[in-house]
């Protein structure tokens, strides 16, 4: 293939839409700067572009010229790349960071560049293809359910039938030596929930706590249990982790408070664990507030699926990397990761891969170095080039076969 010398070609270009990106990072579902910048750097490529009505998507098909194969059966292959940042006051040091109060942390200023630079790359070779790509450009990946409002609007059958193969890649600042790409079939992301805790009871004066039912006490022995309840009910062999990411109760040191609340991140490998945890925690909370006389409202909300990647499609795409990049630059996953992904929706519809890619600068130590959702992260966009021709390159490979 001469994907990869094309790409890096694209370089400059590459690298200056990326900082254009990260210097103006856009959270949520609402991108419009970030929609205009995509569209801008796919005018005059041959597309079929439509925007999302729930949020600022793009979704761009391109259709193959190459005859179609002996069977007649056109196939087709969806990339995916997210656009959406978070709200997170960046501290990267970076001459292009972002001055607004949000940040490109996780690294999909990266993807939503490289994706461009496949609509591009693969667009000088659609007389080769002999069926079409879609190019799907997703806000709100970052907890907003971007995945499932561009699948309601139809992502997965823009080319005009299903996807028959879906891949995506995800940069990493940290851990992952720099170019080092990785994957493994079956699990390789976790499914994560939300659980929301509202302890209430009569508040007063914190001079007289035997005159109310202190909500503070009682919620912070709930969050201590919690993390007991999950090392004591989970096999460590299949993990379950649980972290309070808010907690808010009161107005002045010496006030009582009627309500205190937290929020928290449960995240878990396999599909059987969700019943289990519904009744663990409501049993645990709701026998501490019986214990201090509190009443507790619990709510435990899927948020994402556990991705899962197909085995034959984990090892296409390592033969893909191989061949592109060369045999050291693949390795397998040793595990899952915590982390967790909307690309697990596309995955259980459509057979896949998501891929994990080593994007530490190169001045760093990727032992060492902030990790992805850091007000210090950094990503390397010299790596832009190779992601952009690996996206290319599955299409490419699946469409030519």
């Amino acid at each position: 293939m001469d994907l990869l010398d094309d790409a890096r070609e694209m370089s400059t270009y590459l690298r200056h839409l990326r900082r254009e990106i990260h210097r103006e990072p856009e959270v949520g579902l609402s991108l419009p700067k970030t929609q205009e910048r995509v569209l801008n750097a796919l005018d005059g490529v041959p597309l079929e572009i439509s925007t999302g009505i729930e949020s600022t998507s793009i979704t761009a098909v391109l259709r193959g010229t190459a005859e179609s194969p002996s069977n007649g059966r056109r196939r087709t292959v969806l990339l995916r790349g997210d656009m959406d940042a978070l709200p997170i006051h960046e501290q990267s040091g970076e001459d292009f960071a972002a001055t607004n109060g949000a940040m490109h942390a996780c690294g999909h200023d990266l993807h939503t560049t490289a994706l461009v630079g496949a609509a591009r790359l693969l667009a000088a070779q659609r007389n080769r293809l002999s069926g079409d790509v879609v190019f799907m450009f997703q806000p709100g990946e970052e907890g907003w359910n971007g995945a499932e409002a561009m699948i309601r609007e139809g992502v997965l059958d823009a080319a005009g039938r299903r996807a028959d193969h879906a891949y995506a890649i995800h940069v990493s600042s940290s851990q992952s030596p720099t170019g080092l790409v990785a994957s493994r079939p079956g699990v390789v992301l976790a499914a994560a929930y939300t659980l929301e805790v509202t302890v209430s009871g009569p508040g007063g004066h914190g001079a007289m706590p035997d005159k109310t039912r202190d909500p503070i006490t009682a919620i912070a022995e709930m969050i201590g249990a919690l993390q007991t309840a999950v090392t004591r009910n989970f096999n460590v062999f299949d993990p379950v982790i649980l972290t309070v990411g808010t907690l808010h109760a009161g107005t002045r040191h010496n006030i009582i408070p009627e309500v205190a609340s937290f929020e928290a991140t449960v995240r878990t490998f396999s599909s059987d664990s969700e019943p289990r945890l519904r009744e663990i925690f409501t049993r645990c909370l709701k026998g501490l507030a019986m214990a201090h006389g509190v009443d507790v409202d619990i709510r435990f909300k899927p948020e994402f699926s556990a991705t899962v990647n197909d085995s034959s499609e984990v090892e296409f795409t390592a033969d893909v990397v191989r061949e592109l990049l060369g045999e050291r630059r693949y390795a397998t996953a040793p595990h899952p990761i915590n982390a967790s992904e909307d690309f697990s929706l596309v995955l259980d519809a459509v057979p896949g891969a998501m891929l994990l890619f080593g994007a530490c600068p190169p001045d760093a130590d990727p032992g060492r170095a902030p990790g992805n959702h850091s007000p210090l992260a950094r990503f390397g966009d010299a790596i832009l080039p190779d992601v952009a021709a690996l996206l290319s390159g599955f299409a490419m490979a699946r469409l030519t076969e």
